[in-house]
């Protein structure tokens, strides 16, 4: 067993330790990536790059090993990336950190160690997404209503009938005035009487527009 504390690199580098250093590197980040496609809508462009951190982290590791200015150097080059790109989401950040911590890893020749953090760490990751922490995404919910209406308490009865809690989040004027768009963040009850619950909206706001889809989910910086 502890063996997997050993480092592959300790009888010395070659060739063969290097590429299997790499092809450590590159199943840490394929797996880190395939979990992170489970949690969300992550885009193609980042999951592949989730496969390719790790081996550009451990080879340019590899490369300057002994050096401790170098390594320095090389530290703050990689801090910069997160001043060259928008805010991310918390769970792709955390990502990011866990494929650069599994080259890291992989760099040093710990190869088994990496596996075993990142198959742990993603499972934790997995497990957390299904637990209930903090509040649900819920719906949008965005009603056209003419001037003449007052929408204060327009809709709450059908908001108490329909949905678990509501907030009126954005209102604006549209039409030269005579219309208001407003913006509910919304938890339905059942997402399968979302019909019934436009149709009687329709009723309310004299058959003008209404859209209700699901929240976006908005980009948690770190």
């Amino acid at each position: 067993m502890s063996a997997i504390f050993d480092s592959i690199l300790s009888g010395g580098f070659s060739v063969g330790m290097y590429i299997a250093c790499l092809a450590a590197a590159g199943l840490c980040g394929l797996i880190a990536s395939l979990i992170i496609g489970k949690l969300g809508d992550a885009s193609r462009g980042f999951r592949i790059s989730l496969v390719v951190l790790p081996m550009v982290v451990c080879t340019v590791i590899l490369m300057v090993n002994g050096s401790v200015g170098t390594g320095i150097a090389v530290a703050g080059a990689f801090s910069l990336v997160r001043f060259r790109s928008v805010a991310g989401k918390a769970r792709d950040i955390s990502a990011i950190f866990l494929v650069m911590t599994a080259g890291l890893a992989c760099a040093a020749g710990y190869v088994l160690i990496a596996l075993l953090f990142t198959i742990l760490v993603s499972l934790v990751m997995l497990l957390l997404f299904h637990l209930p922490m903090g509040e649900q995404r819920g719906h949008e919910l965005h009603i056209t209503v003419p001037e003449t209406l007052h929408f204060s308490n327009a809709f709450d009865d059908l908001f108490a009938k329909y949905t678990v809690r509501h907030k009126l989040v954005k209102t604006r004027t549209s039409n030269m005035g005579s219309l208001y768009k407003l913006s509910y963040d919304v938890e339905l009850r059942d997402p399968s009487d979302a019909q019934s619950f436009i149709d009687e909206l329709r009723c309310r706001n004299g058959n003008l527009e209404i859209l209700i889809c699901e929240k976006t989910e908005e980009a948690d910086t770190l």
